[in-house]
């Protein structure tokens, strides 16, 4: 429990700290946790399965995937580049696996390219959202919408762990995740819902609303995004994707609801973008 707790606390204080203190401590520290959670995927499915997924090219995918999502908004350069070599590697794919002779090709080939989906795109959405969503630019950055996505996804957590031990009696997915409870998810959802309020009330680059929204969402897709990665665990009979961080595991044992949540909330910042202006016009063209 000690080794648990300290390691915990560092985390999350290099992770606030590097996610404030300027876009270039964010885009680093992300782009080294696509790299790990790229490697623990594929590296698990190597080990514990009877796919061979090519390692190497899996990692250029995923940083490829990154870049082409982040170095406008982050590094000031043109993704083109980058969306470029991501198609050349993804069609690549397929061509490099005729030569290898292993077995199980196209599934090869298939959890070769799913990190990119699961992994590299989760973290550069969250930044692309930061920037497309928010005031955040590279002249001026704020991290205020990835650090209230962290207040409100921890908030979920604790919130269905506390509620979940003192009134949980209905299992909620018993077959991929025992422990967990509807009241617990329930908790976990109104702590996520009140500290997104909260958020919104000291955050002001989101109206309130959409902060609200958001809470909603990280509650339901971040608990989600547990289920999932248990899930993907317990079909390759492992306890924890990586040994990275002692007592809590790797890279995606610790971000299973962001992997998840992230592409819900930048699909509905992208869908109510204008949503709010176009209905005024509508209702008061004058």
């Amino acid at each position: 429990m000690l080794t648990r707790a300290l390691t915990g606390s560092v985390f999350v204080v290099v992770l606030i700290f590097s996610t404030y203190l300027s876009q270039f401590s964010l885009f680093g520290l992300y782009f080294i946790f696509v790299l790990i959670g790229t490697w623990e995927y594929l590296s698990i499915l190597s080990i514990h399965s009877n796919f061979q997924p090519n390692v190497t090219l899996g990692l250029i995918l995923s940083a490829f995937t990154f870049l082409a999502l982040t170095s406008e908004s982050i590094l000031n350069l043109s993704s083109l580049p980058f969306i470029g070599a991501l198609m050349f590697s993804v069609f690549a794919t397929p061509l490099i696996e005729l030569y290898n002779n292993k077995p199980n090709p196209f599934s090869n080939i298939a959890q070769t390219i799913f990190p990119l989906i699961y992994v590299a795109l989760p973290f550069g959405l969250l930044i692309l959202s930061n920037s497309m969503f928010t005031n955040s630019s590279p002249e001026k950055f704020s991290s205020e919408l990835i650090l209230g996505f962290y207040f409100i996804l921890w908030s979920n957590d604790t919130g269905a762990y506390l509620t979940g031990k003192a009134f949980g009696k209905h299992k909620l997915f018993e077959r991929i995740s025992p422990n967990k409870t509807w009241e617990g998810s329930i908790g976990g959802g109104v702590l996520a819902i009140g500290i997104a309020i909260v958020c919104g009330m000291f955050f002001t680059d989101l109206p309130l609303w959409k902060w609200a929204s958001i809470g909603l969402i990280i509650s339901v897709f971040g608990s989600m995004g547990d289920l999932a990665e248990s899930l993907f665990k317990r079909s390759m009979n492992v306890k924890d994707s990586g040994k990275i961080m002692p007592g809590h595991g790797g890279i995606l044992d610790r971000f299973d609801g962001l992997l998840i949540a992230s592409p819900f909330v930048f699909a509905f910042l992208l869908i109510t973008k204008d949503s709010l202006n176009l209905l005024i016009h509508k209702l008061y063209p004058w």
